[in-house]
């Protein structure tokens, strides 16, 4: 697959989940009644659709801690991580320029508002923790349901599912991110760096973790080369 075309998917599909995501967290006030499940599922559902629609062209990562496990298991080359990595960046710093832009005035606050951010009572090596676990998780269910040739045939219902499960859990606590993309868009265009390094540090050692655990050990080897 032309790695121009892979990049594109990964931006489409990246972009989307932070277009969505801040949508949804501006509208969980009093006056919309979203709430953390209506935050959970629109984040859920978004990953769902976009990793079953990039999946095929792609594998649908859509965020950089997916990228590295896969390429800590082998599952794909470091030249093309990296070029996932700046598409996966620049779709979440596309979509939070562009909801600036349409929410005039207000935009700023709002993208500020929709950033993860640890609560007052979350230190950051608790952030990181939480974090790296759900990270973690979110990677394992990456390989069990999509990578391993054992795996069922839904691997974006189940990415999605652990998205939405991992947010129920951990969105009052860091924001949920598990996706450095997520994190890096949104305070990219509202300069809200608060804790901004948890949501590299955490995710990314969690994703790797998946990736040595389940990519090196767990997994059913195929004669498949990375991509």
């Amino acid at each position: 697959m032309n790695l121009l075309k892979q990049c594109v998917a990964e931006f489409i599909g990246t972009f989307a989940l932070i277009f969505i995501g801040i949508g949804a967290i501006h509208n969980n006030n009093p006056g919309m009644g979203v709430g953390l499940l209506g935050v959970a599922l629109a984040h859920g559902l978004t990953i769902a659709v976009m990793v079953s629609a990039t999946g095929g062209i792609s594998g649908g990562h859509l965020n950089p801690a997916v990228t590295l496990g896969l390429l800590v298991g082998g599952k794909i080359k470091l030249v093309n991580s990296i070029a996932y990595w700046l598409a996966q960046l620049a779709g979440g710093a596309a979509a939070s320029y562009l909801l600036i832009s349409m929410f005039g005035q207000n935009g700023v606050a709002i993208v500020a508002a929709g950033t993860p951010d640890l609560a007052s009572e979350i230190s950051a090596n608790v952030g990181i923790a939480i974090e790296l676990v759900l990270t973690f998780f979110l990677v394992f269910v990456v390989y069990g349901s999509a990578v391993d040739v054992r795996a069922p045939k839904i691997g974006g219902l189940a990415i999605g599912l652990t998205v939405a499960l991992d947010i129920l859990f951990g969105g009052p606590l860091t924001g949920a991110s598990m996706n450095p993309a997520r994190s890096f868009g949104p305070a990219l265009a509202s300069g809200h760096w608060n804790h901004h390094l948890v949501y590299w540090i955490g995710p990314m050692i969690g994703g790797a973790l998946a990736g040595l655990i389940y990519g090196r050990f767990l997994i059913k080897e195929t004669t498949s080369p990375a991509v």
